[in-house]
């Protein structure tokens, strides 16, 4: 019986070739960014990796970051993503101190939130006001 259940077949066939891509872009990371360093004798530019979501897909030969979080599903190459994802959040949580806008909006995509929801019931708090009474 065939593996493929229909679509496109697997671009990368064992795990061990989807890390060694991966390992790959985090190593020579073509996506930089140029941070600024204010030291006594005045201001250094520095270009440094910026690793994205977006840019790791390209660079795995994707064609969109849906066929990069595909990949998460097939529980053969489940850990390799959610290991590179993670890899990712730390650089964006890293930038919360010197860049948050930017870095708040990419954590939020990434499944990151900001807020508390609560779950009220409301027949529970009718009861309670009969109790009241």
């Amino acid at each position: 019986m065939s593996e493929n259940k229909g679509g496109r077949p697997l671009k990368y066939k064992t795990v061990e070739k989807l890390e060694e891509a991966i390992d790959e872009y985090f190593k020579n990371c073509p996506d930089t960014k140029i941070i600024f360093f204010k030291t006594k004798d005045g201001v250094i530019e520095k270009e440094v990796p910026c690793p994205t979501v977006t840019g790791l897909a390209i660079h795995l030969g994707f064609e969109s970051r849906q066929s990069f979080y595909d990949y998460e599903g097939n529980s053969k190459f489940s850990y390799t993503i959610k290991k590179a994802r993670l890899f990712i959040e730390r650089e964006y949580e890293k930038q919360l101190s010197t860049n948050p806008v930017g870095a708040i909006f990419a954590l939020k995509n990434l499944g990151w939130k900001d807020k508390t929801e609560q779950n009220i019931n409301v027949n529970g708090f009718a009861e309670w006001l009969k109790n009241l009474e």
